[in-house]
């Protein structure tokens, strides 16, 4: 039977605040356009309904706004009209935030989140725990039907190798034990972290900056904005990158190729 794949181009960008990255030059349309992707997911919308109208000519808009105005909210874009969307995973704690949009696709799902961030003194990490092990189920169940791809904010750096400082950091938000332990746990439950297993050992390769102490000018960052795919299409990705040129955000755009 002939392989009827295609190779895709796959976006995932935090843009904290559309409307805010619409205003600035270029605008998130232009910075939208250039990339060119086939399918482009972005996280911390921070509006609600009617707040925008974005003009996207040949894609179909995927919204989930949070209930609290101004707060997270994710997006998908694809030329594709997906066969179903679900927006909640069964997570008490966060679903009505909007972190969530799977969308189903004939040859796979493509699921974009806004993990949680567990907050300053790790305030949040009980629930961010509640959320990683039911958003971890939540894929395994949808990868006993067709392979997934997942990209997001996953609001932590796994491995020192991820972030500038890992010393300093460890048990902060964002790279404590508990936190890395959730990425470990989802890769073990047959996902591949796409970078990573393209770039082993490569340094210094981040999607987050802090806006302060020139962070970004210095590099002093973490990479904690992912492509996840399932075990069984990893050996179909043909690229991925970070493509830090990009700015509008403290993250920036992150990219996976694969044949789908």
């Amino acid at each position: 039977m002939a392989d009827t794949s295609r190779e895709l181009r796959l976006i995932s960008w935090n843009v904290n605040g559309l409307r805010a990255v619409m205003k600035k030059d270029p605008s998130f349309v232009e910075i939208f356009q250039t990339l060119d992707a086939d399918v482009f997911a972005i996280q911390e919308t921070k509006m609600q309904e009617g707040q925008l109208k974005l003009d996207l000519p040949g894609y179909v808009q995927t919204w989930n706004y949070a209930e609290r105005k101004g707060y997270s909210g994710t997006a998908v874009f694809s030329r594709e009209e997906p066969l179903q969307v679900i927006r909640q995973i069964g997570c008490p704690c966060a679903d009505d935030e909007g972190r969530v949009c799977a969308l189903e696709f004939p040859t796979y799902w493509f699921v974009n989140v806004y993990t949680p961030n567990a907050k300053d003194g790790l305030a949040r990490i009980d629930e961010r725990m509640v959320w990683d092990e039911r958003y971890r189920l939540f894929l395994s169940e949808l990868a006993s039907n067709k392979p997934v791809v997942t990209c997001g904010d996953f609001n932590v750096a796994h491995e020192e190798i991820d972030l500038k400082n890992p010393g300093p950091n460890r048990g902060n938000a964002g790279f404590s034990d508990e936190e890395r332990a959730g990425v470990s746990a989802l890769l073990d439950a047959g996902f591949t972290d796409t970078f990573r297993s393209l770039f082993p050992d490569l340094e210094g390769a981040y999607s987050w900056w802090s806006y302060r102490m020139r962070a970004r000018a210095r590099n002093a960052g973490w990479r904690i904005d992912y492509f996840l795919v399932s075990n069984s299409i990893a050996d179909r990705v043909k690229g991925a990158a970070i493509l830090n040129e990009v700015f509008g955000s403290d993250h920036c755009p992150v990219e996976l190729t694969i044949n789908l």
